[in-house]
């Protein structure tokens, strides 16, 4: 394992500053239709799921389907997109890129190349001008809780996308195996989709079984993985407890550290951005780590990155917030 390093926004030389070819195309076509998709077909969907319930119940089936379409999208968003390829906070194989960009794409929460790109800039000036998502800069609905929090968790999501955003992943478009793959980003939306009512027409041998494995395992997974994801964003810079000194109002947020495989740790994970470790305590179930840990015994993670102790000690707050 490595120490923690300086991060580095991914910013292209001087010499870089116009696109690759297909970069900035990839990287803002149909974003806010997607990103309109994403928001809401899977709640209209979700409003039928109960609808469905009501006197009939769901079965276990529908459940675990979504349970486990939870855990393996989930990851792919916290593994994959985040740690390893926004932050690079590890190494891993080729065949593991793979799998993990199609389990984040999965989720629906976009492209590899936005995702990526938008948390790049988020970091480059946390709860500041140039934030995409600060509930602390931008007030959509003025200055009130309501209006800062609907910008930080949703609104975000559905205005249009910087035309710079391109200069945040020029390092990843270099690799043909990350841009080949990541560019079927739509195939992989359908698998998602697809997978869940397969396995559900397979076990229950009906079409209903089917069609609640899609309902369940897609949808509402869907519904759920994006709110869960979105609220590190919005809850973890406003609710929760600092350790580390950081110049922006992340909070660790442990409720979410749990729902959302480890990244709920939001104030360690913006005091130390590499570490392939957010919960940094001995008490703080970090899901995403222990299976990069797992990884790394397997041969299949190396370079894992974690903050020096000298750089914790630091960066500690005296009296930290619970």
């Amino acid at each position: 394992m490595s120490n923690q390093t300086t991060y580095e926004t991914a910013l292209p030389s001087e010499s870089e500053q116009s696109p690759p070819v297909g970069l900035e195309k990839l990287v803002n076509e149909d974003v806010r239709i997607w990103n309109f998709f994403g928001v809401t077909v899977p709640f209209l969907v979700l409003a039928l799921a109960i609808v469905l319930l009501w006197g009939r119940g769901c079965g276990w089936v529908p459940l675990g389907l979504m349970l486990v379409m939870y855990c393996v999208t989930g990851l792919g968003v916290t593994l994959g997109y985040h740690r390893l390829f926004t932050h690079r906070a590890f190494e891993t194989t080729p065949v593991m890129k793979v799998i993990l960009i199609i389990m984040g794409s999965m989720s629906t929460e976009g492209t590899l190349l936005t995702w990526v790109a938008q948390h790049r800039r988020h970091h480059q000036s946390p709860d500041q001008e140039g934030d995409p998502h600060s509930p602390h800069v931008h007030e959509d609905g003025g200055k009130r809780l309501l209006g800062r929090f609907w910008h930080s968790h949703i609104g975000w999501f559905l205005k249009p996308a910087d035309p710079d955003l391109y200069r945040y992943v020029a390092d990843l478009w270099r690799d043909p195996l990350v841009r080949r793959t990541g560019g079927l980003f739509k195939l992989w939306v359908v698998l998602g989709l697809v997978l869940p009512a397969a396995i559900g027409g397979l076990i229950t041998r009906t079409w209903t079984g089917a069609f609640l494995g899609m309902i369940w395992g897609g949808f509402v997974r869907m519904f759920l993985i994006h709110h869960v994801t979105w609220s590190i964003n919005s809850v973890c810079h406003l609710w929760g407890g600092r350790t580390f000194r950081t110049p922006d109002h992340s909070r660790n947020n442990a409720i979410f550290g749990i729902l959302a495989f480890g990244e709920g740790w939001h104030n360690n994970h913006h005091a130390f951005p590499n570490s392939a470790r957010h919960g940094l305590k001995w008490w703080q179930i970090d899901t995403s780590y222990l299976i990069i840990r797992g990884m790394e015994k397997l041969g299949l993670a190396w370079n894992v990155k974690l903050p020096a102790k000298h750089s914790m000690v630091a960066k500690q707050i005296r009296n930290p917030e619970s």
